[in-house]
């Protein structure tokens, strides 16, 4: 098993500082190294290198305690710009940050996984170029680039292994590829652990535990221990969408199996039953607007799908015991799901595991997976200067 109790890496601590003056918690290095509990000269070597990279600026004095005035820090102003992209089945959706990491705009354009990774990823390296033109961002004010795939991602090699949903992609340099089109860092990875590095980083401290479950045309979840997330032996922590479960019989599923939770609880799933009952949809988006229209077959169609989903995430709280379990995802847009999901996880676990437990929807929405990307990004740039010093 991992380990996770060791102090915090180079990019790690540069992060925790900007959380904490960006939120007032500690702007000057006597309190950011009490509250880190790192050494003074630790901290001042951090915030040096944030200092070059504009991320931080020292703005005024503090009042004295003994001896000379503190110098006051605060986030500063833009010198580089960060590309994001979150890509589904068939659709991508991208974001634009600061280095500071600030999320300045998100657009969506339609994509197929399917036409195969270079088409999509031309698609996705046109969009991005748009977006720069867009805000007068030319190829200097970049510093980096991140992608979430929606399947095992091999990090250190950048690229998918052993996909269901996208075979055409399995074991394409993705990471190399995107690198040599942009002379730009890439970082790649699933796209349920970005969207769980994203959504814990926004709403918990760098000490708690979380679960972020990504519910869409599949299901995927990221894990984060103490602040960092956890990959598993082989980078597949998470894919919950293979658990083998009763109510699903022998259906089979995209990973050639029979009986996975994919098959019931997904909205490929949910599209797949629907038709079977003569509905007229294609789309997770087709399933939730006869949801939003009060349909009955579409309704409990979803909310069994949600107390399906919950009853395998009670198992896991159950032997986790996170702070928080966290939605994202088309299917989780919807308060009808999210309300079965929570209703199975509090029925189907001991009391002390829901006692403080907060299960609800992300509060980076649909952004959680592009905030992830965006700090997945900033430690490699921080790494990289780390390396350098």
């Amino acid at each position: 098993m991992q380990e996770h109790t060791a102090a915090p890496s180079i990019p790690g601590q540069s992060q925790q500082i900007m959380s904490l003056v960006a939120h007032g918690t500690a702007t000057t290095r006597a309190e950011l190294a009490k509250a880190l509990g790192l050494a003074p000269s630790t901290v001042s070597l951090r915030i040096g290198e944030l200092t070059n990279l504009g991320i931080l600026v020292e703005d005024g004095t503090g009042v004295s305690k003994g001896g000379r005035k503190p110098r006051l820090l605060r986030l500063g102003e833009d010198h580089g710009q960060i590309l994001t992209a979150d890509l589904g089945s068939r659709h991508v959706r991208l974001g634009r940050f600061s280095l500071t990491g600030k999320l300045m705009s998100t657009h969506s354009v339609q994509v197929s996984i399917e036409q195969g990774p270079e088409a999509t990823l031309t698609a996705i390296q046109e969009a991005w170029a748009h977006i720069s033109a867009d805000a007068g961002l030319e190829r200097q004010g970049l510093r980096g680039v991140g992608i979430g795939l929606p399947g095992p991602v091999s990090v250190q090699a950048g690229t998918v292994q052993l996909p269901s949903r996208m075979p055409a992609w399995a074991g394409f340099p993705v990471r190399d590829w995107l690198e040599d089109k942009l002379g730009l860092p890439v970082v790649v990875d699933n796209d349920a652990n970005l969207s769980a590095l994203g959504e814990h980083h926004a709403s918990l401290g760098p000490k708690q535990h979380s679960i972020t479950v990504k519910a869409g045309t599949a299901i995927g979840a990221g894990i984060i221990v103490g602040g960092q997330l956890h990959r598993g032996a082989t980078g597949a922590a998470g894919d919950v969408t293979h658990t083998r479960v009763s109510a699903a019989k022998d259906e089979p599923c995209t990973c050639g199996n029979m009986g996975c939770l994919e098959t019931i609880a997904s909205g490929a799933g949910l599209v797949r039953q629907l038709q079977r009952q003569g509905l007229p949809v294609s789309t997770t988006a087709d399933v939730l607007e006869l949801v939003h229209r009060a349909d009955p077959l579409a309704s409990t169609a979803l909310r069994t799908a949600g107390t399906h989903l919950g009853e395998v995430l009670a198992t896991i709280v159950n032997f986790f015991n996170p702070d928080s379990l966290f939605l994202t995802g088309h299917m989780a847009s919807s308060e009808l799901f999210i309300a079965a999901v929570r209703s199975r996880v509090y029925e189907g676990c001991h009391p002390l595991m829901t006692q403080k437990l907060h299960i609800g929807a992300a509060t980076t929405g649909p952004d959680c997976g592009l905030h992830g990307a965006a700090y997945l990004v900033l430690n490699r740039i921080l790494s990289e200067l780390g390396a350098a010093a």
